[in-house]
Order: structure tokens, then sequence, then C-alpha cells
């Protein structure tokens, strides 16, 4: 038996999810897969530690899901981006320039919130539209594409034909594979770890980049937790010494943690376990195919710099709605997926190079080469028209 939707979507993570209640609050009929069943308790040992920070832009994609509402009770406000260098000889600051919102917006840079909540407050909309399905514990099998529909087969045998295939499954993506579209990738040699800290001084909703070597060492606001300030924390590092770290035993990593911190707010404590995963850099050839979109991480994958990533994927949504929208007897249609593709791949690549460009200079080791990246930061930060281009621009204002 076939089930007839107008969009079926693969992968139910945060994107995912979003772009099922962005459709489905238009109207449209909705079913979403996903292999994995989601994890909506911050406690459970496989639960999604890391954080997402929603910039400005993305908020009015929510609005239209019908999201916004219930995340921004949850959510810490980033008002200030603090950028610090510690690249002496001792992991001190010796630079600290912070961009302000305030020069540029009446609200914040954005609000940051952890994975796990994000998924528990998604459901809850999807239950909340008749015309969605959300199947947990099903995945794609086999795409067949026409110019009509494309027809896909669920792990559990079920068919579904669908005017729109909406692919949100990842880097590795199955319907990408499917489809024949090739990825460029690169590879850093570094690896991430994420959890989350208390501190004894509050953050202020300030979120703050520490760079010395290796990577960035990013402190994210979070929500007071029992009277304590928080922070979510991703610490990139070379592959082997974020093994290393990760394998410490708490209070050594604690120790760690603190002294890349610089001390800032403290010493930090661990709340909770540590995720680890790989950094890459990733685009695909095409963001379209015949009856599909490429949206998230199934397009594009960027390093954890600057709250890009899911970001970038609700801008894909939101380019996707408008056009569907605009006129919805087209969706899925050739024309319209052409002009999904002209609109978000140059942007993308674009951006891509930028954060490239940034995580490079992150990882530098050498004293001569942290000391011109200090010399840049400064300049950069000096001219307050450029310091405002900069912050619109890592917005993605347009």
């Amino acid at each position: 038996m076939r089930t007839r939707t107008d969009i079926l979507i693969s992968g139910g993570g945060v994107a995912g999810l979003t772009a099922a209640a962005a459709f489905g609050s238009a109207g449209f009929s909705v079913i979403c897969v996903d292999p994995a069943r989601p994890v909506t308790d911050g406690a459970a040992d496989n639960a999604d530690l890391r954080t997402t920070a929603f910039l400005q832009p993305s908020v009015a994609v929510l609005e239209a899901a019908g999201l916004w509402s219930r995340l921004l009770p949850h959510a810490a406000p980033l008002q200030v981006m603090r950028i610090v260098d510690a690249g002496g000889k001792v992991p001190e600051a010796r630079i600290v320039k912070d961009f302000d919102a305030a020069d540029i917006s009446a609200q914040p840079f954005g609000w940051n919130l952890p994975n796990w909540l994000l998924r528990r407050e998604m459901l809850f909309r999807l239950e909340e539209l008749p015309n969605v399905a959300f199947r947990a514990g099903v995945g794609t099998r086999t795409v067949l594409t026409r110019d009509s529909a494309a027809i896909v087969t669920l792990s559990d045998d079920s068919r579904i034909e669908a005017r729109l295939l909406i692919a949100a499954d990842g880097r590795g993506s199955p319907v990408r594979t499917a489809l024949g579209i090739p990825v460029r990738t690169t590879r850093y040699g570094q690896k991430a770890l994420a959890f989350a800290v208390s501190h004894p001084i509050p953050h202020e909703n300030v979120s703050t980049e520490i760079h010395r070597s290796g990577g960035p060492f990013t402190l994210v606001p979070l929500p007071d937790r029992d009277g304590r300030p928080c922070s979510a924390v991703v610490w990139m590092e070379s592959g082997a010494e974020a093994q290393r770290l990760a394998a410490l035993p708490t209070a050594a990593f604690e120790a760690e943690m603190s002294e890349r911190s610089c001390h800032l707010f403290g010493p930090l404590t661990l709340l909770g376990r540590r995720s680890i995963w790989p950094i890459i850099s990733q685009i695909a050839a095409r963001f379209s195919g015949q009856r599909t979109a490429l949206i998230a991480e199934a397009a594009h994958v960027v390093p954890p710099i600057g709250a890009q990533g899911l970001n970038m994927s609700l801008a894909d949504t939101r380019v996707l709605l408008e056009l569907a929208q605009a006129q919805p007897e087209s969706l899925g249609r050739a024309a319209m997926l052409e002009t999904y593709h002209r609109r978000r791949w140059p942007e993308v690549q674009t951006r891509l190079a930028g954060i490239d460009l940034l995580n490079r200079a992150s990882m530098l080791g050498q004293p001569i080469m942290r000391d011109a990246r200090a010399a840049a930061l400064n300049l950069l930060y000096s001219a307050r028209p450029v310091r405002q281009t900069l912050m619109r621009a890592g917005l993605g204002m347009r």
C-alpha cells in the first residue's frame, strides 16, 4: 500500500523537525521519518548534550512553525559575542574584544537552548498539527524519483509517494547517496568535545570564544541551574588531544578545562557527560535533485564556529517554504528546486569558505602566527563600520 503526502522529510533531527513544523503550519501534509527514536530527556545516557544558538534571522522561521513561543521561555539570550585571544606563553587572556548586539539591533544576537530540549518541544508542536505525522524508528531504505513524485520505501516496508522529498538525514545522507549527488569534504584532524558546566562567575549573557591553539574553546550561556550560572561548552582540539581529554577522570578534566578557559568564569564544574565528534566541512555539489531538496547537514556541514550550522539549515527551510507558499502548485517541480539551489548554494559556499578560514586561524599554534591572529583581531575590531559589517554578516542579515 502506498501513502501519498505533499512532503516527506527524511531525518528527524532538529532541522528535520523544524521543517516538518514549518510546512505543516503552512497547511501542507507532511510525513517525517527518522531511524532513531528522539531522546527528549537531558539526563538520558544518549541525550544530545550539545546546544543550538538560534540567531536573529532564524526566529522568523521558528515563529512560522509555531515553535518560538514554546522555545523562548527555555532560552538564554546572547547579547555579547566576546572573542578572547589567549595565544601567549601561558593560557591567559591577552586580548579581549566584545561584539555587542546593541551596535546593530535592539535584540540579542540570538538565544541558546539544549538540543534535547529542542526535540522535546518540537515533538509537542507536531502533535498539535493534524496534517503532520512523525514516524520514529523508521528510516529511508530506497528512493525512486519521477517527474511527478518521489517514491520512497521505508525500513518498515511501507511506501510513501511525495510531491517533495526533503533530505534532512545528516552528513552521510542516504537520500543524497541514492540520488548520486557527490560531496566535497574537508577534514581538519580536529575533534570537538561538547558538555555543560557550572561556574561561580555569571556569564551575563555573553558568549565567549577563547582562541589559543587546536581550535576555539567556546562557552555559550545557558539558564542558571540550582542558582548557579551555567554554560554549554564546545572545545575543539586536535583529534589525539581531544581523545585524551575525553578519557580523563572528572577532576583532571575539570582542572584542564578551567585552565583552558583562562579562569574567566572561575573554576568550571562538569555537568553530566562529555560527547565527542569529528570536525569537517562539507558541501554537496547540488542542493536539489528530481523532486528532492537537500537541507541542513545533507547539504552542508561546517565547524561549530559562530553558531552558523543550524542557522544555515533554517535558512534552507525558509527559502523552500517561501517558494512553496508563493506557488503551492509548483511544489517539488524542477523549476522550484532549481530556484532553491540557485538561491542557497552560492551563499552557503561563501559562508563555508569564511568559516574554514576562521577555523584554520583558530588552530594556529606557532607563536608568530598566534601573534598575527591577535593583530588581525585588533584591526577588525578597531573600526566600528567594519565591526558592524562583520556582525551583520555573522548573523546572516539580508
